[in-house]
């Protein structure tokens, strides 16, 4: 035996552990195979310079491959493994928490009922440093930062690795799928364009859960207003807003804020000193009405209220703050003074949760040995955020790819990666309007990571079953645009078919 001494932490590049499984969604058992593994990054001469680690569930009752739809999924960060979706969202197994999504003991797995194996098969995939993800350690760091730390960079290698996935497992028949999460959102808004230009490889689908900005600019008075929908979201959901608007439901009363947002609070913010006193007042105490703030502290901030703030706020004369990521929890400050909570009650009871879960998961049913430590976040920083473009990125591929179709998934608490943002954002990727029928918005009464409430987590999952059935082609149809007929049978414009 060599002594411990002697011995070398280090990660296989190329691994696989493969294990039988069965789930029941929607009431019918489905048997399934998973593989954990390692498979390797290689550089522009054909040398590993990485292995990520991955989880691959793949239904073994089907047999036709080519019409066996193939999920990939990223969470985000950037540096955060994919544990999240993985446990507590599409897979076939789900760590233990409440209806809520609150931490129970004792930890554990289980199946989950509304997992989408039943429609496509999933592969769940932890970039450099997240997860048992690492660099080889004969690569300096700053090789590792440049190859790997950075938008751009990130896009590049995994799409690389994302090629050597389907060939070795057979699926470039199958329509595919890219998922992602918070930062994943822009990984797969690149991965998008990068695949179909540097790999041809061609998409069904993207879908966006809880979207950053995209490299889609939201700067100066759309910045400062657009938080306001989800601030009365928040506030509708701990019962403090008046009750004209408490009594409404929430899908009621949110419209009627974001009009208020676009047609009213922008142009004021825009206006500046110019807006005049007294109609900066009137705006004020439109605010403080749909946020459950006071007008005085909305006009102490000249009508721009950091979220931070708000999270502080909101809730401080109950002494409790709120969550970042979801605003249904509540927290607990040292002093009721400040402008911004001590820390993110929602981020650490998600880590008591999942923590132990997937460190189980992995060793005791996945049957993946190793002594590595596995990474919830990883350190990627500092990451090269220049040139983001991937909400262009995707703007394009769909417009190359009339195949391809997207759908956008928020939680209305969350405050980091808001609901009105992720609308903005759809509207901005395609001003035109031309590709609007490919693309989908579903809102969730749940924050960042919406699935962790279950109701939404069979909601959510069978919006996502519905948008791959209705974005797979019927057999035979072409991936083209036609000319639409007008009246006169002159033509006009584009459509897909």
């Amino acid at each position: 035996m060599t002594p411990v001494a002697a011995q070398k932490l280090a990660l296989k590049l190329d691994s696989t552990v493969v294990t039988k499984h069965e789930v029941t969604v929607k009431g019918k058992r489905i048997p399934y195979t998973t593989t954990a593994g390692t498979q390797p990054v290689w550089d522009e001469k054909g040398k590993p310079v990485a292995g990520l680690f991955y989880t691959y569930y793949e239904r073994s009752d089907v047999k036709d491959k080519a019409n066996r739809p193939l999920v990939i999924s990223f969470n985000g960060g950037p540096g955060s493994a994919s544990v999240w979706m993985h446990i507590a969202y599409t897979g076939p197994r789900l760590l233990n928490i409440d209806k809520e999504g609150y931490p129970l003991q004792p930890y554990g797995i289980k199946e989950n009922p509304h997992s989408i194996l039943d429609v496509a098969d999933i592969v769940y995939v932890n970039p450099v440093n997240t997860g048992l993800s690492r660099a080889v350690d004969t690569l300096k760091a700053e090789a590792v930062a440049k190859r790997f730390f950075g938008v751009n960079a990130d896009i590049k290698y995994l799409a690389g690795w994302i090629n050597t996935f389907v060939s070795r497992k057979k699926r470039w028949a199958s329509p595919k799928y890219l998922i992602g999460e918070s930062y994943g959102t822009t990984r797969v808004s690149g991965l998008a364009l990068e695949l179909q230009n540097a790999h041809w490889m061609y998409l069904n689908g993207v879908i966006l859960v809880s979207p950053t900005e995209l490299g889609i600019k939201r700067e100066g008075p759309v910045a400062a207003a657009n938080m306001l929908p989800y601030y009365a979201a928040t506030a509708w959901h701990h019962k403090v807003l008046a009750s004209d608007l408490q009594q409404k439901d929430l899908t009621a009363m949110l419209p009627e804020v974001e009009e208020f947002t676009i047609n009213e609070l922008i142009p004021a913010i825009t206006r500046g000193w110019s807006l005049g006193d007294q109609k900066k007042k009137e705006i004020a105490g439109k605010m403080a009405h749909y946020s459950g703030l006071s007008a005085e502290v909305i006009l102490q901030q000249n009508l721009n209220v950091p979220p931070a703030f708000f999270w502080k706020e909101l809730l401080r004369k109950e002494g409790y703050t709120i969550g970042r990521l979801d605003s249904r929890y509540i927290g607990i400050d040292k002093q009721e003074i400040g402008l911004q909570p001590d820390y993110a009650p929602e981020l650490t009871s998600w880590l008591h949760s999942f923590t132990p879960a997937i460190n189980m998961y992995i060793s005791e049913e996945l049957k993946y040995k190793t002594d590595i430590k596995y990474n919830m976040f990883g350190p990627v920083r500092p990451w090269d955020n220049s040139d983001d473009n991937t909400g262009d990125n995707l703007r394009q591929a769909m417009a190359q790819n009339p195949n391809l179709h997207l759908m956008v998934q928020s939680g209305y608490y969350d405050g980091a990666c808001d609901y009105f943002n992720a609308k903005y954002n759809m509207w901005q990727l395609d001003p035109s309007g031309k590709m609007k029928d490919r693309m989908s918005f579903k809102g969730y009464r749940s924050g960042h990571m919406m699935y962790l409430r279950s109701e939404d987590l069979a909601t959510s999952n069978e919006d996502i079953r519905e948008f791959i059935r209705a974005s797979l082609p019927k057999p035979g149809q072409p991936a083209q645009y036609t000319r639409k007929k007008v009246e006169g049978g002159k033509p006009t414009g584009q459509t897909n078919r």
